[in-house]
């Protein structure tokens, strides 16, 4: 039973369930940086789904679908960045309302566009091809699920070590977190917050339609109604349960897509859909449980409780 379950093709889906949250999850932690609470990019993810698939069909090239994608993520994020950082709206209310507008917009065009329901499949749509690299991906186990993904793949890989020099190594990043932590202080140091702000939500945009390119063009070569199926909502947890750090929301994506992929195998071996459609949640809310436990802990040794 061990060996059917934990094989390398359950390695290979965890990856492949983890690059479109990671990348959610990466653009959530920069604005989580910048003082903007994130919570929209399922909707921003749904919508990068859609125009990958649109822009793919009507091209009949992955590339033209991804950056269909990466403008529809943009365009949700510039709602958000207008609402919450120039109107100083709340930005979970707009972030719900955002999420339920990509659902019923999505649900919408489908048909309207397509002349569908539910799934929308086509010849014409181009997926995302893997690049294998060579002799790496040779590598028994390790190669096959590591360095024989699609280019978004290696991105959301690649961008981890790179924003956390970028955060933590360069004026930038310590402008970003200085703007979230402090944006007063910044803004007497000639920063402007609201220019960091705008953009770390156009940056959390473009890392959410990547997410759902991936997820449309790279895991699956298909559309269909509400396909984000709440990974933008784990990618939020992601970035609590990481602390808003690059190496730790890469841990957290991991444990998430570890137990969707793990769902989806325990589904084959004959457990009912229900339990392992749910079983990513659970992890999810056993997680944030934990996380609270923790912090609760940290605070009552730094009070002195």
């Amino acid at each position: 039973m061990f060996d059917q379950l934990f094989d390398a093709a359950l390695f290979d889906s965890v990856v492949r369930a983890m690059i479109p949250i990671l990348l959610a999850a990466l653009g959530g932690m920069i604005c989580e940086r910048a003082g903007v609470f994130q919570i929209a990019m399922e909707g921003m993810m749904l919508s990068g789904a859609f125009a990958a698939v649109a822009g793919s069909y009507l091209a009949v090239y992955s590339g033209m679908g991804v950056l269909f994608a990466v403008g529809a993520g943009v365009l949700v994020s510039l709602m958000l960045a207008f609402g919450a950082v120039s109107r100083r709206g709340d930005p979970i209310v707009l972030g719900i309302a955002l999420n339920l507008m990509a659902i019923g917009l999505t649900g919408f065009l489908l048909p309207q566009i397509f002349g569908v329901r539910g799934v929308f499949q086509h010849e014409r749509i181009d997926g995302l091809d893997r690049l294998a690299i060579p002799g790496l991906a040779d590598i028994p186990w390790v190669g096959p699920v590591l360095f024989n993904q699609t280019i978004l793949g290696y991105v959301a890989f690649l961008l981890v070590p790179i924003l956390w020099l970028a955060l933590f190594r360069t004026p930038v990043g310590l402008r970003l977190r200085g703007v979230g932590e402090r944006p007063l202080a910044a803004e007497s140091l000639g920063v402007s917050p609201t220019a960091y702000k705008y953009g770390a939500v156009i940056a959390s945009g473009v890392l959410s339609g990547l997410a759902g390119a991936q997820l449309a063009l790279g895991n699956v070569v298909q559309f269909a109604e509400n396909m984000s199926s709440g990974r933008g909502w784990v990618a939020v947890v992601a970035v609590m349960l990481g602390r808003a750090h690059p190496f730790a929301v890469f841990g957290a994506s991991l444990l998430f897509a570890f137990a969707e992929g793990l769902g989806f195998r325990l589904q084959g071996n004959g457990l009912p859909v229900q339990i392992t459609d749910a079983l990513p949640f659970l992890v999810t809310l056993i997680a944030l449980i934990a996380a609270r436990k923790r912090f609760a802990r940290l605070l009552d040794l730094t009070t002195g409780g």
